[in-house]
């Protein structure tokens, strides 16, 4: 039986979860600090705000839309001029070549141009001398901005009332749905909805964009996907992607709110950049932010399953709306994702899935960490709770019952379940939890208590990991040694919190057999790697420490005949760790790792190593890649193999609600999560919490509400808009790493750990669903919406008590 680590939460380990022989110093699969966090602590981490400005630098601000839709007639350009500090106006006009920042369709403009279609929607940008300056110009658009309305489609069900959609509908079917709905003996119809979520990164969009001689521009930009930012300032500008240099040290968070939609900010400060011939630098304020912006997609349900006495699903279908924005940004990835979650970690015999991408007249949405992951399996997870009702079952025991398993582990889109942890992980979780006899205790307790009601959940997790396509699952990597023994790396993934450079500099470190604190990972540039791919789907990690991996390895294959001649030995004896490279005595028959006849020095330090390598002209730099492989997807069809491996998990939630008020209150988490064999598992230990953390939010108090008539967005702000503070967090809150190697060969047989952990807190929604329904009649099934905000409790006790 695999069991978890023995890692209290927040406490960092020394030693590795595979401990090798006690000789060598592993360098990954040990709790290492965030290799910035000294400079977090103290201020001295530079985020593209602190970098000192250069002389002449220029303040943009955007000047947005005061209308859901409309025809843009004019703007009032000499009015925004003659403001104070108002150096130049910037409208579509003014874009050299393509006014376009969509990633994937050339359908989302830079600056409006004709149409206006969301309230917050650019339409022009002020440049001055002052950034408080700038702000105060570009904020007169009301009167600045002269336009025809034009009906407004503000909700998801709107849009698919009138077949308006960002891009075709899509459909993933097995087996036969209606046949099997129409013979199972019990059926269940409902309809549900998820609001969307605000990424809320502490650093919001920015960029500064600084010319360069010859034509050219170097912008430093908090995003996920420089690349990215690269090809479409490239394409705004009419200009070769080798003029632009993109430049990303660190970011104060992202979540996937920066892999596309940095964009239009690096766009727009490039232009007026090159325009004045002065850097310029754009940064808009969380107001602005939350009004341009987009964020994760909403969810519209609407589904009718079959099952048998037992609680097992024979038929399912389901109708998935998105909520989309104007245009489609990522919208078509994400619903692929969504309809691929949708079984979770569940055998579906016969399904029917169609997913609609509702375009609406508000904020593009886009990535959001699990990027449809979490809406597609949340429906089945309430579908699930509704069945367990309707039957008078334990959910826990409905939700084992339809596991996959053996014969039953292929999933809709035709990828086998190998490797499959869910079942012994869950089984280990519910007895470490004591989930069994915290039921009888709760059912108790709300017999006694006619105003505070408890409420228990458990739910499981199953993530495929790999973006859904397959050629943006490759990575690339610069490994320098100089000649005193230090490594610099450099990757195509970007840092914004999660640990990825630390990762990335233990893996190197491990490779040639030196202390992490000898390796220092350097700023993300696109002239050092090229072409790659957003940080995102989780695969941050796997890609890119593959591929500094394969560097790594090259610079110690070229070293090892040279140690090997200064050694006296096989190359084959060669051992590199705790910075020298020495004889493994157990190389050979002789039992000292020479060859007979000879003799030498055991050992060599790594310094020494590499300056007799420089003296006699050895490559002390090299490139690495990586492409993962066994990867295939047929995206008309939704079949094949999107995923590399899947990362399982489950949590336990124990909640109190009080019937009067709505509020309530995460008495107690018990989480078990599946990450391999840990590179280092004080960070995964981190984005476990933080991941629970920020999806428990999504599904109780971060509530997104537009006017239904102007289509402004009202929560903008976080006074109006409330993501979860420390008193907010579980009460005992107890994480443990399952410690189980992946099977597929992924970087240490390790597994990713930023999204699939943001699923654990459907356990918290749930857990509210059962104590609402205590206020009820046996085996009701309460309407409970979300985010459970305590209004949507509130109105959820009272459905129940009215019957």
């Amino acid at each position: 039986m695999n069991k978890p680590s023995e890692l209290p939460v927040g406490f960092s380990v020394d030693a590795p979860i595979d401990a090798p022989p006690a000789a060598l110093q592993p360098q990954v699969g040990v709790s290492r600090a965030h290799e910035s966090s000294h400079l977090h602590v103290s201020g001295e981490a530079t985020y593209i705000d602190d970098i000192a400005e250069a002389q002449g630098t220029l303040h943009a601000a955007l000047g947005l839309s005061p209308v859901a839709h409309g025809t843009l007639v004019s703007i009032d350009l000499e009015l925004l001029r003659r403001q104070p500090g108002v150096v130049a106006v910037l409208t579509a006009a003014d874009i050299p070549a393509e006014n376009n920042c969509g990633p994937l369709l050339h359908d989302d403009p830079i600056l409006a141009d004709g149409e206006l279609r969301y309230v917050g929607q650019p339409v022009y940008a002020v440049i001055a001398t002052d950034r408080e300056l700038a702000r105060r110009a570009a904020a007169m658009a009301k009167q600045a901005v002269v336009s025809t309305p034009l009906p407004a489609v503000l909700t998801a069900r709107e849009a698919h009332a009138i077949g308006q959609y960002v891009i075709p509908p899509m459909h993933l079917a097995r087996g036969d749905a209606p046949s099997a709905l129409a013979a199972a003996p019990h059926r269940l119809d409902g309809e549900w909805a998820v609001g969307g979520q605000e990424q809320f990164y502490l650093e919001g969009q920015i960029s500064y964009a600084l010319p360069q001689e010859n034509q050219s521009l170097l912008i430093h930009c908090s995003t996920q996907h420089p690349s990215e930012m690269q090809q479409l300032v490239s394409h705004a500008m009419g200009w070769q992607s080798h003029q632009v240099t993109v430049q990303c040290r660190r970011m104060g968070g992202g979540f996937g709110g920066k892999e596309s939609q940095s964009a239009l900010f690096a766009c727009v400060a490039a232009i007026a950049a090159h325009k004045l011939r002065r850097p310029v630098k754009l940064r808009v304020d969380r107001d602005d932010d939350f009004l341009v912006t987009g964020r994760r997609h909403g969810f519209d349900y609407r589904w009718s399953v079959g099952f048998d006495d037992e609680g097992r699903l024979l038929a399912a279908e389901i109708d998935l709306i998105s909520n989309c924005g104007h245009s489609a940004d990522l919208s078509g990835p994400v619903m692929a994702r969504a309809l691929c979650h949708f079984d979770n970690a569940y055998w579906l015999p016969n399904v029917s899935m169609h997913g609609y991408a509702a375009k609406t007249n508000t904020q593009s949405n886009t990535a959001f960490r699990g990027f449809g992951g979490p809406q597609g399996a949340l429906a089945i997870e309430m579908i699930l709770d509704g069945v367990a009702r309707r039957l008078g079952l334990d959910p826990l025991t409905v939700r084992q019952r339809n596991f996959y398993r053996d014969g039953q582990d292929v999933t809709p889109y035709g990828q086998r379940v190998e490797d499959n942890q869910i079942q012994p992980l869950t089984d280990h979780l519910v007895e470490t939890s004591g989930y069994h006899a915290r039921r009888a205790e709760i059912t108790a307790f709300n017999a006694a208590n006619p105003v505070l009601k408890r409420g228990l959940a458990l739910t499981p997790v199953k993530f495929g990991i790999s973006f859904n396509v397959v050629h943006l699952n490759q990575a690339g990597a610069l490994v320098h040694v100089y000649t005193d023994g230090s490594v610099l790396v450099n990757h195509g993934g970007t840092e914004m919190g999660q640990g990825l450079n630390t990762k990335v500099a233990q893996v190197v470190a491990h490779e040639l057999g030196v202390p992490a604190s000898q390796v220092r990972a350097s700023a993300t540039d696109t002239s050092k790697v090229a072409n790659t791919s957003a940080t995102a789907a989780s695969t941050g990690s796997d890609l890119n420490g593959k591929a500094a991996q394969d560097a790594a390895r090259k610079i110690k294959q070229r070293l090892m005949p040279l140690a090997a001649r200064l050694l006296g030995c096989e190359e084959a004896a060669l051992v590199f760790d705790g910075g020298e490279v020495r004889v493994d005595g157990r190389a050979d028959g002789n039992g000292d790792g020479h060859r007979e006849g000879l003799d030498g020095p055991k050992a060599i330090g790594f310094k020494e190593l590499v300056a007799k390598a420089y003296l006699e002209r050895i490559q002390l730099w090299s490139d690495g890649f990586y492409a993962t492989p066994g990867l295939h997807w047929d995206r008309a069809k939704l079949q094949g193999r999107p995923f590399y491996y899947y990362a399982f998990g489950a949590a336990v939630a124990e909640v109190l609600i009080d019937t009067l008020t709505g509020e309530t209150r995460v008495l107690r988490a018990d989480v078990l999560h599946d990450v391999g064999k840990s590179l280092n598992p004080a960070l995964d230990i981190g984005q476990v919490e933080g991941a629970f953390v920020q999806g428990q939010g999504w599904l109780t108090s971060e509530e997104l509400v537009w006017h239904p008539q102007s289509g402004l967005l009202l929560t903008h702000a976080p006074s109006t808009y409330k993501i979860p503070t420390a008193n907010d967090m579980p009460q005992d809150f107890r994480v443990a790493l399952y410690d189980a190697p992946n099977a597929a060969d992924s970087i240490h047989r390790s597994k990713a750990v930023g999204e699939p952990p943001l699923l654990l807190p459907f356990s918290v929604l749930l857990a509210i669903k059962d104590a609402v329904a205590a206020c009820g009649p046996e085996r009701c099934d309460p309407p409970l919406r979300a985010p459970a905000t305590p209004e949507a409790v509130l109105d959820a006790v009272e459905a129940v008590q009215r019957g």
